[in-house]
């Protein structure tokens, strides 16, 4: 099985997976999530990661964050090996995760008073600066009259929008997207690829963006990876060749479906053969 082509390292480089693998478990319990993979993601780069359920799309940013260690290779963020370096990480899932007992501002607000350096002024900006700050994110998402509510009070469109917010509000060099529209309707994931693509043209931190959303991904990203079944690998790395900002009728037009069909035929021819007895 043949890999994409790398992306050659330049001093723009923010993230480099340099042979990286991963395997769970040992002896006859040992799986590999991850085979031999390489992959470089340039400062203020969109990369999309799509491909079968299973593929390795949330263990690349778990390596990424570090929660997890590759079993061989290196993992390099911001110019050294992860961890090394203190960045600022947003995250954004398909679950918003709200804390139920605060309003929807103080949920929004939750990474300025943990990351620094926000937590040493927290307490003396919380009702000035910070509150500022996370009102004007709000407005911007479309919620600018819901700072006061509470969670179970807002929709789950509204509350992905919060929680793009709340990814958001801290300046976070890299942000992680897991599915984050995945459980919303059609209309309402439409209207947040347009949110999400005006705040990443705004604020340009460097995002990772797994989905099986193969639309999703050509509205998005600047690039998409497509990687195959376990052992999880990236076999296709291509950029994506429309200008911004992009809208969803450019989405119909015979080119980006041609694109978006390329890369479904890819991901099926990459699904394991099934057995028959």
């Amino acid at each position: 099985m043949t890999t994409a082509p790398e992306l050659p390292r330049t001093e723009d480089t923010f993230i480099e997976l340099e042979n990286v693998t991963l395997t769970y478990g040992r002896g006859e319990k040992q799986v590999t999530a991850l085979g031999l993979t390489n992959l470089r993601v340039n400062q203020g780069d969109f990369v999309a990661l799509v491909g079968p359920s299973g593929c390795g799309k949330s263990t690349i940013l778990k390596l990424v964050t570090g929660l997890i260690t590759a079993t061989e290779g290196y993992v390099y963020v911001a110019g050294r090996e992860v961890g090394a370096t203190p960045i600022r990480v947003g995250m954004a899932f398909q679950n918003p995760t709200m804390l139920p007992w605060l309003t929807v501002r103080d949920n929004v607000m939750m990474p300025l008073k943990i990351v620094p350096p926000f937590r040493q002024e927290y307490r003396t900006k919380k009702k000035t600066e910070f509150r500022d700050r996370a009102d004007a994110l709000l407005k911007e998402v479309g919620l600018a009259n819901f700072g006061d509510k509470h969670p179970w009070q807002l929709s789950g469109g509204m509350l992905q929008r919060a929680s793009l917010c709340r990814a958001l509000i801290h300046e976070p060099q890299l942000l992680l997207l897991d599915e984050p529209f995945g459980a919303l309707d059609q209309f309402t994931r439409e209207e947040l690829w347009a949110v999400m693509q005006e705040l990443w043209m705004k604020l340009k931190p460097t995002v990772l963006l797994v989905t099986h959303d193969l639309k999703e991904a050509g509205y998005l990203a600047t690039r998409i990876c497509v990687m195959r079944t376990r052992p999880g690998q990236i076999v296709d790395d291509a950029e994506v060749p429309f200008p911004r900002p992009r809208t969803i009728d450019m989405s119909y037009t015979p080119t980006f479906v041609s694109m978006t069909q390329r890369l479904r035929e890819l991901i099926v021819s990459q699904r394991p053969v099934k057995e028959t007895v």
